[in-house]
């Protein structure tokens, strides 16, 4: 019995995935439950794991081709052992002695089938691509001769057949297409459109991956759809990092993770919003919609773009509860597995071009939110102090906001906010603000 392996629903409004790699190979066994495919929607990658047991007996979609949720991606064949994975036996040293018959020994594997052999119904065997091939050029397999081992019908042979017979596609008018190009995969018609036009000069076109079309989309309708605008303001670290140099150790020991940044960051951050709830709100329609809860968005870098996981009821949180999640997040960002579910929402956030060196930026707004906070690499600069020129760790911090919804005061005000949380972070225990 054929069984179809669909695309599953992996997340609210996602239509379209891209597979990403083939765990299993046309011909290999499976089992049910077993992962199967990796595919890319436009908020994470998921695995999608066999239907049953069985055999994969035709692919449908290759790595990097793009599928509906819905589609048909592979076929399996319940009726199929299908192949076994192979492991290897190491060969025996030779002082070691032979083995001796035992019935303690494992059982002799089950002969492979003789490759050579024909079909026990006396028909022709016919490959999948073959299949497929025969099935694009409407041709039946008794046209072609077979001359694969035991008169199996190869892919090779249609091929040579379409070739000697100057054939075109069924539906297609006009002269036969190259055939070399007619059946690649997407990454092979890419290298092939990207020869150099002389040394030098080399072009490289690969498809754009469903985040990063994500990406994209999302950023252009923040800059279509919200009047974004940019304040500034400059934070002196010095007694963020006095606190996290005389309590980290202990910190990490209670709790088993680093004390960071991003938490001090947060906590201030969820005060400012408080304080400042247009910034925490969306425009929907002709309305205004107040949140009255704090799920801060954490920019990351993953494996195949930027995500940005979602810590819900933020404000409940412990600065160890933040930065496990913080943590736990970024690892699986960068193995992509990321669920859809952790990337949806969110009312505020955060994004941390320090880590990579940035000294300043504009973040853009993450639609439908109003404000985005970026943080920056901290340097030594000097500042005036009570009349005197000092040496302080600075960072420089921006919050681009939408103009439609935020007005400049509440922007800067929000800011300045963040910068005296900071600035003094025994507010957030004693919460004199």
């Amino acid at each position: 019995m054929t069984v179809q392996v669909k695309v599953p629903a992996v997340g609210e409004s996602v239509i379209e995935v891209q597979v990403a790699h083939w765990l299993k190979q046309e011909g290999d066994a499976v089992q049910r439950d077993e992962d199967l495919v990796e595919i890319e929607s436009e908020k994470a990658t998921v695995t999608v794991p066999s239907p049953s047991d069985g055999a994969l007996v035709k692919v449908l979609k290759r790595d990097g081709e793009f599928a509906n949720v819905g589609d048909v991606i592979a076929e399996l064949d319940e009726t199929s052992a299908g192949r076994p994975p192979t492991t290897e036996v190491p060969a025996p040293s030779e002082s070691a002695p032979a083995p001796t018959a035992s019935k303690h020994l494992l059982p002799e594997p089950a002969a492979e089938p003789d490759e050579s052999a024909p079909a026990s119904d006396g028909t022709t065997r016919i490959l999948p691509a073959a299949q497929r091939l025969l099935a694009q050029y409407s041709l039946a397999p008794d046209q072609v001769e077979a001359t694969g081992p035991g008169g199996r019908l190869l892919k090779e042979d249609v091929l040579r057949h379409i070739e000697q017979n100057d054939l075109i596609p069924s539906g297609i008018g006009g002269t036969r297409p190259a055939l070399a190009a007619e059946h690649e995969t997407p990454a092979a018609q890419a290298s092939a459109m990207s020869q150099p036009a002389s040394p030098g000069r080399e072009d490289e076109i690969v498809p754009m991956s469903m985040i990063r079309r994500a990406i994209a989309q999302r950023l252009v309708e923040a800059q279509q759809t919200a009047a974004l605008l940019t304040t500034f303001n400059e934070v002196d670290m010095s007694e963020v990092i006095a606190l996290r140099k005389q309590h980290g150790q202990q910190f990490q020991e209670r709790h088993g993770v680093k004390l960071g940044f991003v938490s001090f960051f947060v906590k201030a951050a969820i005060e400012a919003l408080k304080r400042f709830p247009q910034v925490n709100a969306e425009i929907r329609g002709r309305n205004i919609v107040y949140h009255h809860y704090y799920d801060i968005g954490v920019a990351i870098g993953g494996g195949k773009g930027l995500v940005v996981p979602v810590l819900r009821d933020a404000q409940r949180m412990s600065f160890a509860e933040i930065e496990r999640a913080i943590a736990d997040l970024a690892a699986r960002a960068r193995e992509n597995k990321l669920l859809p579910e952790e990337l949806e929402g969110g009312t505020f956030t955060i994004s941390n071009g320090g880590v990579y060196g940035s000294m300043l930026s504009t973040p853009i707004v993450n639609p439908p939110q109003s404000g985005i906070l970026g943080l920056h690499k901290i340097d030594d600069r000097p500042v005036a102090r009570e009349g005197q020129v000092v040496i302080r760790p600075v960072m420089y911090v921006a919050l681009t906001y939408d103009h439609c919804i935020v007005d400049g005061r509440e922007a800067v005000t929000f800011l300045r906010t963040v910068k005296e949380v900071i600035e003094d972070p025994t507010r957030l225990f004693l919460e004199i603000y």
